[in-house]
């Protein structure tokens, strides 16, 4: 099949003329995201608007937000201590079997929801996702002289993103599967809601392959989705409604509605995330141990959601409220981050848990808000190899993307959030994909072909809606 039947003549002008207003972001790597990996990088001090803000926002609830304050801090040391005596346990694993059969028990699913994260095994068969990875080191040796990484002289993280085991992976059934399960544990408050969980969209990312040894690639506690615009964007603040009521009890982590037209990105942040990812992932092509170059995460969702949300507002040594214009840990631009001194009650060395052992094939994958981490050092034997892939969701957000991203996919270019956006990226690489070879349905997550996305009788008005939209923005349907 060539492209051109990949890729109508309407959908291409619809991607190319969005692709080209687009501001292209600076070369580089994973470096420019976050500033915990620029040991010499000082914040500036916050403008006051910013104190304007807290006030606002804490003037509201005033009595409300320091009685939950109070509620919060006892319930978070039980959550503490809960993971402290289950450590890497804590963290819900289940079959791939189990998933597709639909025979997870209600416990289960409640325990996800809960703990916000869950590893899922056999999602890819092992011997698949080692022939990724030997697949990878092939195509980075055919073109090791275009290749960009971090760190430069010990590579981990690279920047491809259109290799062709990335691409295969994406667009696996097994990995759609997967991606369908998790994103069915979201849903909206509001039936109307342009969104589809049922189908998953393809975000193209980068890979790891961190040997042993290696002591450069530490990222610290961090939430993605941005910093400031958690309290600063009207709309993302909305999704913390009840934490900012007074309420944290009541927030619902799983809630859609406001997330889909919530700026993540005020900044044009270097490592900002355009589509909205109900959870980050990642499939291991590797066996890799806790230590051993592996994720960490904080299992716990509301508790450190709400915990975040509420922090700027008061001193944690008086525990009175402060109403400057600091708001720990944010960089306008850059992802929140977590220490010790910034957000002391999360005890960030006790509850940033290692994922459990997990073999190639394995899917790894938490809530867009958690707190996650990467070993400071990989003290295996072995390389400590994913691939990152998240689960997005078709609604008109992530469809605007999706038409962006397809167009570099077409041309080898970084996608647009990523460094080098809009250039050469890995055009001309040998063995470079043959978009042709995935199969429909991989071809559809990704904006390319001629299927669309079916509208069922048992979809909600809003959920028709949404698909209706891609279908045209995509096929010209």
């Amino acid at each position: 099949m060539t492209l051109s039947k990949l890729f109508s003549k309407a959908a291409a002008r619809a991607a190319s003329t969005s692709a080209a207003a687009q501001t292209t972001k600076a070369a580089g790597d994973i470096s420019s995201v976050f500033p915990s990996l620029r040991p010499d990088y000082q914040p500036e001090p916050l403008p006051p608007r910013f104190g304007d803000l807290k006030r606002r926002l804490f003037e509201k609830n005033e009595k409300a937000l320091t009685e939950s304050w109070k509620r919060l801090l006892p319930s978070l040391e039980e959550e503490v201590e809960k993971i402290r005596t289950k450590g890497s346990d804590i963290i819900p694993s289940v079959d791939y079997a189990d998933v597709v059969s639909g025979t997870i028990s209600e416990a289960t699913m409640k325990e996800i929801r809960h703990r916000g994260t869950v590893v899922i095994r056999n999602v890819i068969p092992r011997e698949k996702a080692l022939d990724y990875k030997q697949r990878i080191r092939d195509y980075i040796a055919a073109n090791k002289e275009r290749v960009k990484a971090f760190p430069a002289e010990s590579p981990a993280v690279y920047e491809l993103y259109w290799t062709p085991s990335q691409a295969e992976a994406r667009a696996h059934p097994n990995m759609l599967n997967t991606q369908r399960f998790l994103q069915r544990l979201w849903h909206s408050s509001d039936p109307k809601t342009k969104l589809s969980t049922s189908n998953p969209l393809t975000y193209s990312d980068r890979l790891r392959i961190r040997d042993p040894g290696d002591a450069k690639f530490a990222l610290g506690p961090h939430v993605d989705g941005g910093s400031l615009e958690r309290w600063e964007d009207a709309e993302y603040s909305s999704v913390y409604t009840k934490i900012l009521e007074g309420n944290w009890e009541q927030y619902d982590a799983w809630d859609a509605k406001h997330r889909l037209n919530a700026k993540m990105d005020l900044y044009n942040g270097a490592g900002a995330c355009s589509m909205l990812r109900f959870f980050q992932g990642w499939m291991s092509m590797s066996d890799t141990a806790p230590g051993e170059g592996s994720l960490h995460v904080c299992p716990m969702i509301v508790h450190s959601t709400a915990y975040t949300i509420l922090r700027p507002f008061f001193d944690v040594n008086s525990q009175q409220p402060k109403l400057d214009a600091t708001f720990p840990g944010s960089v306008p631009g850059a992802c929140q981050e977590y220490n010790p001194v910034t957000h002391p009650e999360l005890e960030l060395e006790t509850t940033m848990v290692s994922v459990p052992t997990v073999e190639p094939g394995d899917f790894v994958a938490w809530h867009c808000d958690m707190l996650h981490s990467v070993d400071k050092e990989h003290r295996g034997k072995s390389d400590s190899s994913v691939l990152y892939i998240p689960a997005t969701p078709l609604c008109d957000m992530n469809i605007d993307y999706l038409l962006k991203q397809r167009q570099a996919a077409i041309d080898y270019s970084p996608p647009w959030d990523f460094p080098g956006a809009g250039g050469p990226g890995e055009f001309g690489f040998k063995g470079a994909m043959d978009w042709s070879a995935l199969d429909a349905e991989g071809q559809r997550a990704l904006g390319l072909g001629n299927k669309p996305w079916e509208i069922t009788d048992d979809m909600s008005e809003g959920e028709k809606e949404a698909v209706q939209s891609a279908n045209k923005a995509c096929f010209g349907l």
